[in-house]
């Protein structure tokens, strides 16, 4: 199949999966793609060990394994979905929050992939730096399933700037320490260096030039947009950016997704306010919208597909499942030091630990960052341990942390 043949595929398949969801399951739109996606997966590998003959299951895994899951997310959906997610935190919000942000965007990915890491190395025996690799894969919080949970959860304002700008900013770190790591995991693979001076090197080249880049070509895109009151070139700009922007990031070698962040974080703000007529600011909103529903639903599609990738042994999906309680604890320090480390210089609303600890769900950057692993021995059970972890975060998580944050949100909302 060509692109054009997948793309009107993967389509089809997101607008029936979700007029089903809608007449029946009536689950938030995206997960409910998921889980009938998941189903129908499900059901088309039960009907081939009924009637084998049919080989039904091999040609849809053909056709799944054929569509370059981690290059689609990575190099093509992630940069709009961020850009889009950027574009509706305010920075004003931002700066309230910074701090809390910063800490758990660093340090907090930094306890959440040693604490993985260690512990899923002694539950199988994989060497250190590949489950911290592991670790790395599993501790970024996707942007596109929390934003999504999100508009569902109705949070108050402080609490939902801090969960969506904590996982648009730990996406972007979660990958670079991801890079690094592989780096040092993998050295024989064609990688950027395996020292930890080269390491380190990488780390603030891809951060720091990221947001640098990011914050250059949002403030060139907003001057420009300055001089121009045309709502429909004006959108035109604003994907270019996205796109464009990306592609560069990817070129130089920075952090595309830190860039996609920066970029948006800028346009969305200061660009609507100073370079936006009332007219263009609705169409630029109402055009990101779309592109962040199509795409988000598109994305859950692919990732109810994916479980024909995974490895159906009773090992691996014991290790699975074990994953997932490391995954909450690692999340749960990731969110409580950061927390404790402010707690004695401003107050937090009660239920920002738990909520913030229940939301943080991962998604399709795991499953890609998985899917973009060299071959080896250790990657089927990488691969199916992430794959667990994520089906496990967006629906559970996803579906009761809105009746949590209603139970344990309701005091008076501080700083």
């Amino acid at each position: 199949m060509n692109f054009l043949q997948i793309t009107s595929l993967l389509i089809v398949l997101a607008g029936a999966f979700g007029a089903i969801n809608y007449l029946y399951l009536k689950l938030p739109s995206a997960i409910g793609i998921l889980v009938v996606a998941f189903a129908a997966s499900l059901g088309v590998m039960a009907v081939d060990l009924l009637v084998p003959s049919l080989g039904m299951a091999d040609t849809v895994r053909m056709t799944v394994t054929g569509i370059d899951f981690s290059e689609a997310v990575l190099e093509g959906m992630l940069g709009l979905l961020l850009f889009a997610g950027a574009l509706h935190v305010k920075l004003r919000d931002l700066r309230v929050e910074w701090l809390l942000i910063f800490l758990m965007a660093t340090i907090g990915v930094g306890l959440s992939t040693a604490i993985i890491g260690t512990a899923f190395s002694w539950i199988t025996g994989m060497p250190i730096m590949i489950a911290l690799v592991f670790g790395a894969i599993i501790s970024p919080t996707d942007p596109v399933a929390v934003l999504g949970v999100l508009r569902e959860a109705n949070l108050k304002k402080s609490l939902e700037t801090k969960i969506a700008g904590e996982s648009l900013f730990n996406d972007g770190v979660a990958y670079v320490v991801f890079l690094v790591l592989v780096g040092l995991a993998f050295p024989s693979d064609d990688h950027h260096g395996s020292g930890l001076a080269d390491a380190a090197l990488l780390f603030v080249q891809e951060a720091v030039g990221g947001a640098l880049l990011g914050i250059v070509l949002g403030w060139l895109t907003f001057r420009v947009m300055r001089r121009i009151d045309d709502y429909s070139l004006e959108v035109l700009i604003t994907l270019g950016l996205a796109f464009g922007g990306y592609e560069l990031a990817i070129w130089l070698h920075v952090s595309a997704p830190i860039m996609a962040v920066c970029a948006g974080l800028l346009i969305g703000d200061i660009g609507a306010k100073h370079g936006m007529s009332a007219e263009t600011r609705d169409y630029v909103d109402a055009f990101w919208k779309l592109i962040d529903e199509i795409l988000n639903a598109v994305l859950f599609l692919l990732i109810g597909f994916e479980v024909f990738a995974i490895v159906f042994d009773t090992s691996f999906l014991t290790a699975g499942v074990m994953a997932i309680g490391l995954a909450l604890v690692a999340r749960l320090a990731a969110v409580a030091v950061p927390v404790l480390m402010l707690k004695p210089f401003r107050e937090f609303s009660q239920g920002v630990v738990p909520i913030m600890t229940w939301g943080g769900l991962k998604g399709g950057i795991s499953v890609a960052l998985a899917l973009s692993l060299p071959e080896g021995e250790w990657k089927p059970l990488i691969l199916t341990a992430t794959y667990i972890v994520v089906l496990f975060s967006i629906v559970v998580q996803g579906l009761t942390v809105a009746p949590l944050a209603r139970r344990v949100g309701r005091e008076p909302d501080l700083m």
